[in-house]
């Protein structure tokens, strides 16, 4: 009995080994500029994440180089849980499998999707291409000029499958990111683009709508916008496209540090004040655990290699 309560009493005496949680702010790298489609929707995911992460989550811009040097940044971060980002798909592994990258899909350890987004195309309110169909017999008459969110980016991709598809020829014009890439088909700098919904949704409503969007890209009409057709019902691309933007750590971040976050950031994106708050911004969320989104990561760098690559030769 004596061992016993020795036993029990050494016990009692031994330090207990607490899960593992951030002990200051966390970083949270957008790799493109404030006010762009990822930065919206990094900002709300990580306000509402707050009470959950019991930390601010703080971000951090580091726009440039078509989101080179942000991603750069976060695969060199120290992987102590303090510094997370958000990545887009399938721009980081169109980037990851060119030569010299710096930076590879490896470096990254997948923690949970945040949106997953169909592609669009879109022109100003008033353009005289009122149909996808108008677009297409236009741009085989002269070339036409699309903006995109970077050079081999998600947009630009996006526009080389609708042009490919439609055997016509354009002018890509590479900006700084989405938001830069739409307010020039704002401004009447070019002639169409391509985008995700949640881009232009605030841009397509309302008694004076900015833009129009003429097809997505999705086997299914979007039900964010159930008039607009597919580009498989009009003969042209056929298949889902768009983007998923996730959130990852930098390479060498401890699995219980993972576990942490893959729970923190599902129980954000299942609370109903989360929930609202990106059906009024218009965004839908599509959570995936760092599992599923291994998954994804994995079945866009062979998408990156066997079909975008071919895109731009």
């Amino acid at each position: 009995m004596k061992k016993v309560l020795l036993a029990v009493a050494v016990a009692m005496t031994m330090p207990v080994a607490m899960a593992w949680a951030p002990t200051s702010d966390v970083n949270v790298i957008v790799a493109y500029k404030a006010g762009s489609g990822t930065d919206t929707g990094a900002r709300l995911l990580s306000t509402e994440a707050g009470k959950y992460v019991g930390k601010t989550l703080v971000i951090q811009n580091l726009p440039g180089g078509d989101g080179k040097i942000g991603w750069t940044r976060l695969v060199n971060s120290k992987p102590d849980g303090h510094t997370i980002g958000f990545i887009n798909l399938p721009t980081v592994t169109t980037l990851a499998a060119q030569k010299g990258a710096p930076f590879s899909v490896s470096d990254v350890i997948p923690i949970a999707n945040h949106l997953t987004e169909s592609g669009v195309v879109a022109v100003k309110a008033d353009s005289p291409y009122k149909t996808i169909e108008d677009l297409v017999a236009a741009a085989k008459q002269k070339q036409l000029k699309a903006s995109t969110n970077g050079v081999k980016a998600s947009n630009h991709t996006a526009a080389q499958l609708l042009a490919q598809s439609g055997k016509f020829d354009y002018k890509a014009v590479p900006y700084g990111g989405t938001a830069d890439q739409l307010l020039a088909l704002r401004q009447g700098e070019v002639d169409f683009t391509c985008a995700k919904v949640a881009d232009v949704a605030k841009l397509v409503k309302g008694d004076k709508p900015e833009l129009r969007v003429l097809a997505v890209f999705s086997p299914t009409r979007a039900p964010e916008l159930p008039d607009v057709p597919t580009l498989g019902e009009k003969g042209l691309y056929p298949e889902w496209y768009g983007s998923a933007r996730a959130i990852v750590a930098p390479k060498g971040t401890s699995p219980e540090i993972i576990k942490f976050y893959v729970d923190a950031f599902k129980k954000t994106m299942q609370d109903p004040a989360t929930i609202e708050a990106h059906k009024k911004a218009g965004l839908s969320m599509d959570f995936k655990d760092d599992k599923q989104l291994g998954q994804l990561l994995k079945d866009q760098e062979v998408f990156a290699k066997d079909v975008i690559s071919k895109l731009y030769k």
